[in-house]
C-alpha cells in the first residue's frame, strides 16, 4: 500500500501509470535493488510535483537521502518526456 501523511489530489490511474513506467524502465536495464520500490517512486515525484517541497522535505518522507530523491524525480521526469516528444528537456 502506498501512503503519504498529506492530502495530495492525485488519481490512482496517474499513479498506476507513472509505477508502470519506471518499473518498465527498471526491467529494461536491469536495475538492482533500490530503496523505494516504482510505486512508491512514483508517488515521491509525483507529490515532489504537485506540492512544490524540497528535496529535502520529500526525502524525509520518503526516508531517503535529498540526492536520491533528486536522482528519482530526475530520472522519472526524463522517462516520462521521453514518451511525449513535445515534452522534450531543451536539449
Amino acid at each position: 500500500m502506498l501512503f503519504y501523511r498529506a492530502a495530495v489530489d492525485l488519481s490512482r490511474s496517474t499513479l498506476n501509470y507513472v509505477a508502470s513506467v519506471i518499473r518498465r524502465h527498471r526491467k529494461a536495464i536491469g536495475s538492482a535493488w533500490r530503496r523505494l520500490n516504482p510505486g512508491e517512486q512514483a508517488l515521491l515525484v509525483l507529490v515532489y510535483l504537485r506540492k512544490g517541497e524540497t528535496f529535502a522535505e520529500i526525502a524525509a518522507r520518503f526516508g531517503v537521502s535529498a540526492t536520491t530523491a533528486w536522482r528519482y524525480v530526475e530520472e522519472t521526469v526524463r522517462l516520462l518526456s521521453a514518451r511525449s516528444p513535445k515534452l522534450g528537456l531543451g536539449e
